[in-house]
């Protein structure tokens, strides 16, 4: 039963991030269309910025996925790829997190 409900929490945590990344990629697909079809007023800088932060966003949800799913499968093993992967992550999150700040003062 605990188990269970640690794995329901861990699925739900990586779900809605994966879930925020296609919800961006598809506001970031309709923006550009709407820029080049339609020809709205829309920066790439702007549709950059509302992108890169979803994925920053759902990356913090897919960690804490893997941190509680480390609840379930304590061995040596999967803790060391939990953080290797976790650490990772943490780069990509913060490699986008400069680029935010970055576009966010092109603005």
């Amino acid at each position: 039963m605990y188990t269970e409900i640690i794995y329901y929490i861990s699925y739900s945590l990586a779900l809605f991030g994966a879930l925020l990344v296609f919800y961006g990629g598809i506001r970031a697909a309709i923006k550009v269309i709407s820029k080049e079809l339609l020809r709205r007023t829309y920066e790439y800088n702007d549709i950059r910025l509302d992108f890169t932060n979803k994925i920053v966003l759902a990356l913090e949800f897919f960690i804490a996925a893997d941190l509680i799913k480390s609840i379930m499968q304590p061995t040596l093993s999967d803790v060391v790829v939990l953080a290797v992967i976790v650490g990772i992550r943490t780069v990509v999150g913060y490699s986008l997190n400069a680029e935010l700040k970055e576009l966010s003062d092109i603005k």
